[in-house]
């Protein structure tokens, strides 16, 4: 299975930003929305990608422990304040193309926990993939297979055995 295929079961509406938009701009596209990601364009390239993941990078210092035991400073008060999407966004974000293998597109999100994907044909973008639709693919690939091996085995002509490798005396 390719790229190409959940394409064509997921449509082509593509949500793009510029990167010199205001990030509270595209957080509020991402809302109404309700989408994880933006790719960020720039004079017809494909130049980041925006998920919340980065917006909350922006925005909370994880990892941090404190004498009072919290875990998380909130950085510029919890807003975005006058930040752009260029400031936050990943710059090098993972991409692939329609005709990538699943399996590989597997690897390549679990290796960097990327939850979204560009992909390219060439510099012309054809759509986002997220891990969400990578592993619902999977799971049907699966159950489809699982279908046709069960009516396989129902359908085994009766009376008929297997040849067995023993001989016959």
């Amino acid at each position: 299975m390719k790229v190409t295929d959940i394409l064509k079961v997921k449509g082509n509406t593509l949500f793009t930003v510029a990167p010199d938009t205001p990030l509270a701009e595209a957080l509020n596209t991402m809302a109404e929305r309700d989408i994880g990601s933006l790719v960020v364009m720039e004079l017809g390239d494909l130049v980041g990608m925006l998920t919340f993941r980065e917006v909350i990078a922006a925005v909370v210092m994880i990892g941090v422990r404190f004498v009072d035991g919290t875990g998380a400073v909130v950085k510029n008060g919890g807003t975005v304040g006058s930040s752009q999407v260029r400031s936050v966004m990943d710059d090098h974000p993972l991409t692939c193309t329609p005709e990538t293998e699943i399996d590989e597109v597997r690897r390549m999100m679990l290796g960097r926990h990327a939850r979204y994907m560009p992909v390219l044909n060439g510099k012309t973008l054809m759509g986002v993939i997220s891990f969400y639709d990578v592993a619902k693919a999977v799971v049907d690939s699966q159950d489809f297979e699982n279908r046709m091996l069960k009516a396989y085995i129902r359908d085994w002509p009766v009376g008929q055995e297997e040849e067995s490798s023993e001989p016959k005396l």
